[in-house]
């Protein structure tokens, strides 16, 4: 699945809006031994669970007309602001030269996120892009994945 030899240098990233696992295989390249080396979570329940109770409403203008204005995803910004906080914590890694290379596995909408909040310094290191869920799998399927 992945084209790319994971050495000792190179981290696998997976992660979702909730969840992100910081791997690094720990063998030589042609035999895939991944290890935790970081882990990140966040609690982040349904909209409503977490929003307020009926949408705004605002006037039309000086008739009796009033509209409803869409609620709050509050689910998706954090969501997004959790893609952002992977995103800096990659960085302060990259910048202490903790990785080479890097593969990040994550959801299409979340990795979309995560690549517009990545440093410069991050995305010169990431050598594959694997658009999966994968956070809730065995590390042993993730190798497996990998090794294909």
């Amino acid at each position: 699945m992945v084209d790319v030899m994971l050495n000792r240098k190179t981290w696998i990233v997976v992660a979702d809006g909730e969840k992100a696992l910081f791997l690094q295989n720990q063998r030589e390249v042609n035999n895939v031994e991944l290890r935790t080396i970081h882990e990140m979570t966040q609690s982040n329940p349904a909209t409503r669970e977490q929003g307020t109770d009926k949408p705004g409403r605002f006037s039309d203008g000086p008739t009796a007309h009033r509209s409803a204005a869409e609620e709050t995803d509050w689910h998706e910004i954090a969501k997004k602001r959790f893609a952002k906080e992977v995103a800096d914590e990659l960085y302060s890694f990259a910048h202490k030269g903790d990785f080479e290379r890097l593969v990040i596995i994550a959801p299409p909408v979340v990795l979309g996120e995560m690549r517009q909040e990545f440093h410069k310094e991050v995305s010169d290191k990431v050598v594959s892009e694997i658009p999966k869920t994968l956070t809730n799998h065995p590390i042993s399927d993730i190798q497996s994945i990998l090794a294909a």
